[in-house]
């Protein structure tokens, strides 16, 4: 009787040292980026539904790469590289724990294969899909988080 009640006392207490589970806290965004994650919809608007192509450019067809180019020039007035090779040395890595609207968000699903978004805030970003065009996505989907690479900031 006496070592049930020491296991169960002991199962107790271990209970009282778990951690306690995380609950997301709502994003607070500043002004300056609530006005970043704006112009990123206004893009969204002119480009949503833009199918993906490959090495693409403009409404006919466009590349990850390229739509974070054009929308960087022509909603940020910042002129990013072409390639997602060197979009990804642009600016300085930041925590995911960290971003916030206008950072590029890269992922990898193979050495060779990149992809790259821009994070709008609330969870959420824009990017051309391979398979549905120019499109905003979760950051928690799964296929997301398993391909997550890495966060940077460029200088905006």
């Amino acid at each position: 009787m006496t070592k049930t009640i020491i296991l169960m006392l002991i199962l107790c207490l271990s209970g009282c040292a778990a951690q306690p589970q995380r609950i997301a806290q709502p994003e607070v965004m500043s002004a300056e980026g609530a006005e970043v994650r704006q112009r990123l919809l206004v893009q969204y608007q002119e480009w949503q539904g833009v199918p993906y192509r490959l090495g693409g450019t403009d409404k006919r067809g466009v590349d990850c790469s390229a739509f974070t180019q054009l929308t960087f020039r022509e909603q940020l007035g910042v002129e990013l590289p072409r390639t997602t090779v060197d979009q990804v040395k642009q600016g300085k890595q930041v925590s995911l724990a960290l971003i916030k609207p206008g950072d590029l968000l890269f992922y990898r699903s193979s050495i060779k294969v990149r992809h790259v978004g821009i994070y709008l805030g609330e969870g959420q970003f824009l990017h051309a899909s391979t398979s549905r065009g120019v499109m905003i996505s979760e950051l928690d989907n799964p296929y997301w988080v398993e391909h997550f690479w890495q966060a940077r900031r460029p200088d905006l």
